[in-house]
């Protein structure tokens, strides 16, 4: 038999509560969290009577028993394996508060649906089954809880009934928990033994359990004083620069910190220009001020120049402005974060390009301990510093979580694949400026009478990159051109000395051989790169490193059986018997160009011709440049 479920239709006395459960696979986050609706009278007859039918079929001979997690487990795959597996969010209320709550997934494949779960919460229920104790995924949780900033956490002890209420096991539990809560920070610890399939310590205190003198869960949540975070300062990400006419300009936004009122003075950042507030416009008139949360339009007394991603700050306590960071990260891509390759960084409504410089370490989820790493596998953390293309305006996520979190997205995929969390700018990014210079790039290139070109050749081992390159410059050097060639096996005895053939080192090597690049192409000249350059990520970082007219892609296109039938430094040969690991196109991926400048279809042609199909279009391209400058 089920206990009665009547509805409490009454106004809120305390407030929003966001919370989270989390913990360990099967410990019973989703049977929790639908007992607790149960007992708090938030199911509907309709939902209730599906209940009792879903429950009957799911678990034929149980009785009357009801499978609570099928509240929450709203998809197939979740019912039939059993598990959650995507975040489920629940509202519900009670006489006493409001309360919506996410009920995140245990597998630690799904560890970053659980960090996006935390990411808005201010409290986490975390669960632990009382016959299996701490476990390395409650952990984890419990780390990225840290981590987001959730500084109060009730455990749950669950399943007493499958160990007989025994206090003495529920303690040990209790104190180990407490333990790892205070080496992370947590200070606020409830501890509470619960059967959420029955129901014990859930909505009511149980009887079963005379040992235990606190409040139920459902009491606990009630009373519980867990304050949202709220940022000091003023500050108003522009998500939108709303102009429907010539007589109207505003910027709009959320407001995450603070509060801002008309007359008050404020700066754009990261562009410094200051102006006063002269309007909050928002959908239901204008207001004399605004507070955190609010969605506004701010007109302010003078133009200026304001864009969105721009932050919009308290002029006499602004934002920090760097482009170089230290930050805590977990990485949430099932590819290894590579350092020094280019993703694209979100925070606030800022886009830019980021690169992890370096991981300074990992961290061990079971001990904390600090571990040497060189890259960041599914669900690892890891303290590392980022570089931006361009300076943001920014806070440390401990004092405003929209101005210092942030996701990285794979630029090639579109994937979220990090979560972080900005700790501190570096000194080097306000201590380094550019120097300008009176003799540039255009008057460099002007006294060699050229336009200053890149000539990208990419393929695999043995495709006739070098040999191409080699001819191609030797008929613009004959033409009365300016040229250097960047060959990859030569740079790897200088500069690039230091680097192997890891995936984590190929990513380096481009880098490098780009940015040199780079500096020639700004010295004037026409500079050839012959290097296999396998992972179109990099080779797309290269490209936008210049102007669309300084760079051109040439594929070198010969199968893979053509290279090994060539072999000209046996690589192929020892790839084959082992004895070279992380080759390109054995072991170790070629992602072939989708679209390139130049595609040399290398089979049945020689060099010789297939050098002066890229000797043509580039005197084409450069007669052209010429042209137009």
């Amino acid at each position: 038999m089920v206990a009665s479920n009547q509805a409490v239709d009454v106004v809120p006395a305390k407030g929003l509560l966001r919370f989270i459960t989390c913990g360990s696979v099967d410990d019973g986050k989703s049977s929790l969290l639908g007992r607790l609706l149960y007992d708090a009278g938030m199911l509907p007859d309709d939902q209730l009577a599906a209940l009792v039918r879903d429950s009957r079929r799911q678990h034929a001979g149980a009785g009357d028993l009801l499978d609570f997690s099928l509240l929450t487990d709203g998809l197939d795959a979740e019912r039939q394996q059993g598990i959650t597996i995507d975040v489920a969010y629940r509202y519900f209320h009670t006489a006493r508060r409001s309360f919506i709550v996410a009920d995140c997934p245990g597998h630690e494949q799904y560890t970053r649906n659980m960090a996006t779960g935390a990411s808005n919460a201010e409290l986490a229920v975390v669960l632990v089954d009382a016959r299996k104790g701490v476990l390395t995924q409650t952990r984890r949780h419990t780390y990225i809880c840290s981590l987001l900033g959730i500084r109060q956490v009730v455990l749950a002890v669950n399943k007493m009934d499958l160990i007989d209420y025994d206090q003495s096991a529920y303690a040990a539990i209790a104190a180990e928990y407490r333990e790892l809560a205070q080496s992370l920070g947590i200070v606020d610890v409830h501890c509470l033994p619960v059967a959420a399939l029955t129901g014990d310590n859930v909505g009511t205190r149980s009887a079963r359990m005379p040992w235990y003198a606190g409040d139920s869960l459902l009491e606990l949540l009630e009373s519980i004083d867990a304050v949202p975070f709220r940022a000091a300062d003023f500050r108003m990400p522009v998500q939108w620069v709303n102009r429907p006419d010539h007589s109207f300009r505003g910027y709009a936004g959320t407001i995450c910190g603070g509060r801002v009122a008309c007359g008050d003075e404020v700066v754009v950042q990261p562009g410094g220009q200051c102006a006063h507030v002269e309007r909050i416009v928002t959908a239901d008139g204008d207001l004399p001020s605004a507070v955190d949360g609010q969605a506004v339009t701010l007109c302010l007394d003078r133009e200026i120049d304001v864009t969105r991603g721009d932050v919009i700050a308290d002029a006499l306590r602004p934002t920090a402005v760097a482009d170089q960071f230290t930050c805590h990260l977990l990485w949430m891509g099932d590819a290894a974060l590579l350092p020094n390759r280019t993703y694209l960084l979100k925070i606030g409504t800022r886009t830019v390009n980021a690169r992890v410089m370096s991981i300074k370490h990992k961290v061990d989820v079971n001990s904390q301990a600090r571990l040497a790493a060189r890259h960041l596998a599914l669900n690892e953390v890891g303290y590392c510093t980022l570089g931006l293309d361009d300076a943001i305006a920014f806070e440390a996520y401990a004092s405003n979580r929209t101005l210092g979190g942030f996701i990285l997205i794979d630029r090639q995929s579109n994937a979220t694949v990090a979560c972080g969390m900005l700790d501190f700018a570096l000194g080097r990014s306000t201590n380094v400026h550019w120097q300008h210079v009176d003799i540039d790039k255009a008057v460099r290139a002007a006294s060699k009478g050229q336009h200053p070109l890149c000539l990208w050749f990419t393929g695999l081992s043995g495709a006739g990159k070098s040999t191409v390159a080699n001819l191609v410059e030797r008929r613009l050097h004959a033409a009365g051109y300016h040229t250097y060639l960047l060959d990859g096996d030569n740079v790897r005895h200088g500069i690039n000395k230091d680097l192997g053939f890891t995936p984590e080192d190929r990513v380096e090597n481009i880098r490098r051989i780009a940015e040199v690049a780079h500096l020639m192409v700004d010295a004037g000249l026409i500079v050839l790169v012959s290097a296999i350059s396998p992972y179109r990520s990099e080779r797309r970082s290269a490209r936008e490193l210049f102007t669309q007219a300084e760079f051109m892609e040439v594929f070198v296109d010969t199968p893979l059986e053509e290279c090994e039938r060539r072999d000209p430094k046996g690589l192929y040969r020892r790839a084959r018997a082992g004895t070279i690991r992380n080759f390109t196109g054995i072991d170790a991926p070629y992602e072939r160009p989708e679209a390139p400048d130049i595609h040399l279809l290398a089979s049945g042609q020689r060099a010789e011709q297939l050098a002066e199909q890229v000797t043509a279009r580039v005197l084409a391209s450069l007669g052209g440049a010429d042209a137009d400058s």
